[in-house]
């Protein structure tokens, strides 16, 4: 099928679903190139802290009842803290070893938080109600905008570029950068390096439970849920650039729209569009789109 053949409602239906995944794509990548790019860490967990902050959201409302909007809070929260005792506990003693240990650690990590909340809940989908602020459609004339998926590419847009800021262009962002190439430079300043590296971790996986919250109400929460995207996001690090934040941003967002448009022309190479991209880059550009030559 032609791009051209393809009636524009149902174009723009596939550009807005690939753009609310390549939000999901773009905040993930996020978190997992600050702790890459700041501490130098594989963080394969990043999978199970997006599926940790949709459970505790469908816990805080089942549960607490707590709603959606103070969960959007409480569980980057919840997740950062425990984020910190991780990063405290376990991964403060390989930061200067291999990338192999800190991905066998994660994957580790991993594999325990989804088996323990399996063993409680099992492998079906837990359902999550939208919010009713955010229920209904707006008719915007060429098509049917849902609000809950706009507002997903908001408030994913707004916390990427957020980010990007504090690390890019303030005094915070230059202190973690030099912190993490010339600590003991730093330390002479009095700037304790060992709590801001945690803080960073804590941060990275807040993101990522962050977007666990925002999926909670179009995915099916699932302990499992975070296992098919997680290859997909590193696959978008890879392309942008281990470490690069403006590129996990851009290429997450533009491999969310260019899946999209593949599930109306070619539907049978949707889900390894992503894949072929990221070996032709690495065969053209090893660094990434957005990555420095080293």
């Amino acid at each position: 099928m032609s791009l051209f053949d393809i009636p524009l409602p149902a174009l723009l239906s596939q550009l807005l679903l690939g753009l609310v995944n390549g939000s999901f794509y773009a905040i993930l990548s996020l978190g997992l190139a600050v702790i890459f790019g700041l501490l130098n860490v594989i963080n394969f967990a990043h999978g199970a802290f997006f599926m940790l902050g949709a459970m505790l959201t469908w816990m805080g409302g089942n549960y607490l009842g707590i709603g959606y909007w103070p969960m959007l809070l409480a569980a980057p929260v919840a997740a950062a803290l425990i984020g910190v005792l991780i990063e405290r506990s376990l991964l403060q003693w390989i930061y200067k070893l291999d990338h192999l240990y800190g991905l066998l650690l994660t994957l580790g990590l991993t594999l325990l938080m989804e088996g323990v909340l399996r063993s409680i809940y099992g492998v079906s989908g837990l359902s999550y109600q939208t919010p009713d602020l955010l229920t209904g459609a707006t008719d915007l004339g060429f098509m049917i905008l849902p609000n809950y998926r706009a507002w997903v590419v908001v408030a994913s847009l707004a916390a990427c570029f957020g980010t990007w800021f504090v690390i890019e262009r303030t005094r915070l962002g230059a202190y973690l950068r030099a912190g993490t190439e010339n600590p003991k430079l730093v330390q002479a300043f009095g700037i304790n390096v060992p709590l801001m590296i945690t803080l960073t971790y804590a941060f990275g996986v807040a993101l990522a439970a962050l977007a666990g919250v925002l999926a909670a109400p179009i995915m099916q929460v699932s302990p499992l849920m975070g296992q098919n995207l997680i290859i997909t996001v590193f696959a978008v690090v890879v392309i942008g650039g281990m470490g690069s934040i403006m590129g996990s941003i851009l290429t997450g967002l533009g491999l969310g729209v260019i899946e999209g448009l593949t599930k109306v022309i070619y539907p049978e190479a949707s889900s390894t569009v992503v894949f072929l991209l990221m070996v032709a880059v690495l065969v053209i550009r090893p660094a990434g789109l957005f990555g420095k030559e080293r």
